[in-house]
């Protein structure tokens, strides 16, 4: 006899939806995530759609009624519980923002706990969309199977930041002028981290002398190459990860 299909099949489509979420319980989708669901993915009654709520996991759902209004799903079992997360926050300096938007879906596919943006003298931007942010770590978590959502903070200013930087957090600092090298720093250091990269013309002196002088702050090199602030971003997350974090 033929295999019986896996349930829910790994082409389901998965989004992110208010919970907390519970066996037996339903959604009802509407505006932008109805529309992809009815109108792109073409769902129907008994299709199954992957949900999950950043609070208890990821759960298989089936789908009760698609209108074109609305669509509704019955939670039938739970997948996955929502996944650990390792204590890293990445202190980014606003850029550009097709820049910035490369920043915050990248930083989400590899796993950082929050994002806080940071600026700085030479900022090209001084504020962030927070709807804009959200839809775009919210996509980046569904695309890459994530089950939990970064925080995207408020920004911050640079001085304002280190004056209320918390006494058990390191604050590992990017600076194009050299530092410890950076694998070897991430891997002798287990506790709460933050990853502080400038923007793109680099922290003033001032600003450069101010991080130096923090009792929590450790400056880093990534290499011999000076690199662009959102390069810097991803392949220094990604090292943090591979040296310190849930690559291991």
């Amino acid at each position: 006899m033929p295999a019986t299909p896996a349930w829910p099949p790994r082409s389901a489509p998965r989004l992110f939806v208010p919970g907390p979420l519970e066996e037996g319980g339903q959604i009802a989708l509407e505006g932008q995530q109805a529309h992809y669901l009815g109108k792109v993915m073409r769902v129907g009654p008994g299709d199954a759609v992957i949900a999950c709520d950043d609070a208890t996991g990821e759960w298989a759902c089936e789908v009760i009624s698609a209108g074109k209004l609305d669509v509704v799903l019955s939670v039938r079992m739970k997948l996955r519980e929502r996944e650990d997360v390792p204590d890293f926050v990445l202190c980014a300096a606003l850029l550009k923002k097709p820049n910035f938007d490369l920043v915050l879906e990248k930083a989400t596919e590899l796993g950082v706990a929050a994002v806080q943006p940071v600026v700085t003298r030479r900022c090209v931007a001084d504020k962030l969309n927070p709807e804009r942010a959200l839809t775009i770590v919210t996509e980046a978590a569904e695309q890459c199977a994530r089950t939990a959502l970064p925080r995207v903070e408020e920004p911050a200013r640079l001085d304002a930041l280190l004056r209320d930087w918390p006494e058990d957090r390191a604050l590992f600092f990017a600076d194009e002028q050299g530092g410890a090298p950076a694998a070897a720093t991430f891997a002798a250091h287990k506790g709460p981290a933050a990853l502080l990269v400038g923007p793109e013309g680099g922290f003033d002196d001032t600003e450069r002398d101010l991080v130096r002088a923090h009792p929590q702050a450790r400056a880093i090199t990534l290499g011999p190459r000076i690199l662009r602030a959102e390069t810097a971003c991803i392949s220094a997350i990604g090292l943090w990860m591979a040296m310190s974090g849930d690559w291991t």
